[in-house]
C-alpha cells in the first residue's frame, strides 16, 4: 500500500490544478477550489503547513483519484 505523503496546503492544491481543478476563492485559511467543467464541484483546502493525514484522504477520496494517481501528480 502506497504511503500518504506529508504536504503542505499550497502542495495539495499545486497537485489539484492538475486535474482541472482551478482556485475559486479564499476565506482566512481555507482555499475553496472548484472544478472548471462543474461548477458546483468544490473542494476546500486548510492553507496549513501540513495537512493532517484524514483530512488529505477525504480530499483525495473527494476528488475521486486513488492515492496512487494522488502521488503521480506530486
Amino acid at each position: 500500500m502506497t504511503e500518504l505523503p506529508r504536504l503542505s496546503g499550497r502542495e495539495v492544491v499545486r497537485a489539484l490544478k492538475q486535474v482541472g481543478y482551478e482556485q475559486d476563492h479564499q476565506r482566512g485559511s481555507h482555499i475553496v477550489l472548484r472544478l472548471s467543467s462543474y461548477p458546483h464541484r468544490r473542494i476546500v483546502v486548510p492553507d496549513h503547513d501540513e495537512v493532517a493525514k484524514g483530512t488529505l484522504r477525504a480530499i483525495i477520496r473527494q476528488v475521486g483519484l486513488t492515492l496512487e494517481q494522488f502521488n503521480e501528480l506530486l
